[in-house]
């Protein structure tokens, strides 16, 4: 940030209320804390021209209501909710391109963060002398004792090795969740960030081409006050999907490439399932010689298909999807059916193309493959309309 563009913006914060600094809070389920966690906001800025920008993703607790409650009577506080969409990242990302502020920084709503380091951060970036500012788990000072997550400590330091080699930014933290930094800075390249995942400060330090100065905050990152941390047990799935998504997302879009994963798990599940059964039912004594071997494989390989089918929308349902999951017994069955429906002409394509394959004398295993790879780009393309889109 210019030295002299921030002295002419200081010069017009002292003639008038001029709107320094935006704070994203990002929601899931978070009824419980908002209005504690702006009450901290509030005391921590004194003398600070501030907004809270609450992005909620249509929490079912009714987040959204609380949020819009308390802007009624809170000038400072604004509310967006989203309809048909999730993520933390991108729900940040949103937030910060809606503010008129000049700085935005991105906090937990779960008090995890403490609002009190937020003049400290607004304070060095308009001094000029950095670019962004963010709070640490790991630095020297810092305490992740209140936590009482050791397990979650430890996987933060793995990841945060990782996440330094792909941003080529040596910090204590990359994967940190509380930052600050220029609106201009976050605007510049939010077209090029990819919303993937809930790691958006690593998304920013990846993706922004010049060299950032950075200041480090140790943070004492305390528990949660109330509800249950979101960050469940695709975390780690969505972290490498986030890093996949920087090096090979433009060549093949993301969530192909996880539908291509999951159906490559499917394959191996199919070909187990093939293999079991015509071992174990088809050629047991009771059945095996009284039917044709091109009916046993036709039998084998559509219930193998199926078991498979159904593995496939599971896993896509928890990772592909995981934005757009489905929930609860009713859209689990309804989906499930939408999705075999959707799928059915590719496990047509699979069936009589392996099947024929047989025919001309293809290995059975060969086969298989073949008619999986034939059916899958149908499958993704009618499933992501049909199943976890909109008509």
């Amino acid at each position: 940030m210019d030295k002299r563009t921030n002295a002419s913006k200081k010069a017009a914060m002292a003639e008038g209320n001029t709107l320094q600094l935006a704070v994203v809070l990002p929601t899931y389920n978070e009824r419980k804390n908002i209005a504690t966690m702006v009450e901290r906001i509030t005391a921590a800025l004194q003398g600070v021209e501030w907004e809270v920008v609450i992005v909620d993703d249509n929490s079912p607790d009714g987040t959204s209501d609380e949020a819009r409650q308390l802007a009624l009577t809170n000038p400072h506080v604004r509310v967006i909710q989203r309809i048909g969409r999730r993520g933390l990242a991108s729900a940040a990302i949103e937030g910060m391109c809606s503010t008129a502020a000049p700085i935005v920084a991105v906090m937990d709503a779960d008090h995890q963060h403490d609002p009190a380091l937020l003049p400290q951060m607004l304070a060095a970036l308009e001094s000029g002398e950095y670019d962004l500012a963010y709070a640490s788990r790991f630095a020297e000072g810092s305490s992740t004792e209140e936590w009482g997550r050791p397990d979650r400590v430890k996987a933060s330091g793995f990841a945060n090795k990782i996440a330094n080699k792909v941003t080529g930014v040596e910090l204590s933290d990359p994967m940190s969740g509380y930052f600050m930094l220029p609106a201009e800075t976050l605007r510049a390249d939010a077209h090029r960030l990819s919303g993937v995942g809930f790691k958006i400060l690593l998304d920013i330090l990846a993706t922004v081409e010049r060299p950032l100065k950075v200041k480090e905050f140790p943070m004492n990152f305390a528990a949660r006050a109330e509800g249950e941390s979101k960050l469940d047990q695709t975390v780690v799935f969505e972290f490498l999907i986030g890093l996949y998504d920087k090096w090979l997302g433009r060549i093949i879009p993301t969530r192909f490439a996880l539908f291509g994963t999951v159906g490559a798990m499917g394959v191996a599940v199919q070909l187990g399932a093939l293999w079991f059964i015509q071992g174990a039912i088809l050629r047991s004594h009771f059945v095996y010689g009284h039917w044709p071997k091109e009916i046993n494989f036709i039998a084998a390989n559509s219930i193998a298909a199926i078991i498979a089918m159904t593995f496939n929308f599971v896993l896509n349902n928890e990772l592909t999807y995981s934005d757009k999951r489905l929930r609860g017994f009713g859209p689990l069955v309804r989906g499930w059916a939408q999705f075999a429906l959707t799928c059915s002409l590719g496990l047509l394509t699979n069936i009589g193309s392996s099947t024929a394959l047989v025919r001309i004398g293809f290995h059975e295993v060969a086969a298989a493959v073949i008619g999986i790879i034939l059916g899958s780009v149908w499958n993704f393309a009618l499933s992501s309309k049909f199943v976890w889109g909109k008509y």
